[in-house]
């Protein structure tokens, strides 16, 4: 059985997510900006967390996990790269290390750019894969530690993720992404369909997180930096890809 994803806002635009193995019971939460409003849809729903998943050590992503350690008695999973500036783990992965919550197996990749050692949660049995803020909804994070290259290598292996995938990402960015993304290709009519059920969604109170990665694929800007149409439109068509990309996140840093 694939692993039933919820969705629980945090703190301003935070998301963390329970990934529930109906199986055996196994709860894992990804990312624990704030402990509070965990522990209670834990409550109502009558799971009880036995992982924490941690993606990168940024304070709204890791602020709750030790009281939600000490509520809930889960074993705290992170990147080793990032050990140091983490809350005390139980298990150090790396790319390429497996984890099991229940009897879904889910796969560790490396996604440094936003900070370096950066990872992903890939869980193929489930089509669900969690980003943190490399991959976001019409976005990307901020290089506030790795470089272009590094970033673009990152969102690469997901881009090759099979396109049903569900993106679990970190924020509500959505809308502002996608003004953004209208200045790189205004004549996509994905992206102003998009666009248009975004707004929607948000005037509703609706999470426009998790997406699908074949909408990322169609209307991110940051995953078709290596499109022709894309580079034209910036002017860089002799550019390679990598150059493309930083060049769309330079923008969207002054956007």
């Amino acid at each position: 059985m694939p692993l039933e994803i919820v969705t629980i806002p945090c703190l301003s635009d935070n998301y963390a997510f329970l990934a529930h193995d109906p199986a055996t019971g196994a709860t894992a939460v990804v990312d624990v900006p704030e402990a509070a409003p965990i522990l209670n849809v834990l409550r109502e729903r009558e799971w009880r967390a036995s992982h924490i998943l941690i993606t990168h050590h940024h304070g709204d992503h890791i602020d709750g996990v030790e009281t939600l350690a000490a509520a809930t008695g889960a074993r705290v999973i992170g990147a080793a790269a990032d050990a140091h500036r983490l809350p005390p783990l139980s298990e150090a992965v790396s790319e390429g290390d497996s984890i099991r919550i229940g009897m879904s197996a889910g796969h560790v990749i490396d996604v440094s750019g936003h900070t370096v050692g950066h990872i992903a949660y890939h869980f193929p049995d489930s089509d669900v894969v969690f980003t943190g803020d490399s991959l976001m909804a019409l976005g990307c994070g901020r290089l506030f530690e790795g470089t272009p290259e590094q970033m673009w290598r990152s969102l690469s292996k997901l881009s090759a993720l099979p396109p049903r995938t569900l993106v679990c990402s970190g924020h509500e960015y959505t809308q502002s992404n996608g003004r953004f993304a209208l200045t790189i290709e205004p004549d996509n009519p994905a992206l102003i369909s998009r666009i248009k059920a975004v707004a929607e969604a948000r005037e509703m109170g609706r999470a426009t997180v998790p997406s699908r990665l074949a909408e990322e694929l169609a209307t991110n800007p940051f995953l078709r930096a290596n499109l022709p149409e894309v580079k034209r439109h910036i002017g860089m068509e002799s550019a390679s890809d990598a150059e493309c990309f930083a060049e769309i996140r330079a923008r969207k840093d002054r956007f």
